[in-house]
């Protein structure tokens, strides 16, 4: 399947200031604020939209990989010294195929090198709001955490 196939069928389209492609699929009951029980996404990165920009959310976020080529994610928690893991189908190799990055992280990921596609999907409980979203601060975290400052580079570029 190609990317564009995927892009039509599944009616993604691009997800500004992280990069990416997605379409909420999923949404539970509100509550008086506004914010939803639940919710889901897919989410495609492509060699056009290889990343999702490094990012801090208050809510755990479930990561489920469905097809394509690996992805490499990169989590920064307060008090470690951050970590790498692979999402993909080569569960032998360790890749994983569902995984849960924390509240209160930072995370990004990209599409690996030679990648055509990776689809995925998200589930936060409670749902996900615009307002949660904060975008990385390159230098402060690459001081933070300086074993992975190139990472860090890679998923604070220009989308």
């Amino acid at each position: 399947m190609k990317t564009d196939d995927l892009i039509r069928l599944l009616d993604l389209a691009p997800l500004p200031g992280e990069g990416g492609y997605f379409r909420r699929t999923h949404e539970g009951p509100t509550d008086p604020n506004g914010r939803a029980a639940y919710s889901v996404i897919y989410y495609l990165l492509t060699p056009d939209q290889p990343r999702s920009q490094l990012h801090w959310l208050p809510i755990a976020e479930t990561y489920h990989f469905y097809l394509g080529d690996p992805v490499e994610m990169l989590i920064l928690e307060k008090g470690t010294s951050g970590r790498t893991l692979i999402l993909g189908q080569d569960i032998g190799a360790g890749q994983q195929v569902q995984m849960q990055v924390p509240a209160n992280c930072w995370h990004g990921s990209h599409l690996m090198e030679g990648g055509e596609f990776a689809l995925l999907g998200t589930t936060m409980t409670p749902g996900y709001m615009d307002q949660d979203y904060r975008p990385a601060d390159r230098a402060g975290l690459q001081r933070q955490f300086p074993n992975h400052a190139q990472l860090i580079q890679t998923l604070t570029g220009e989308i």
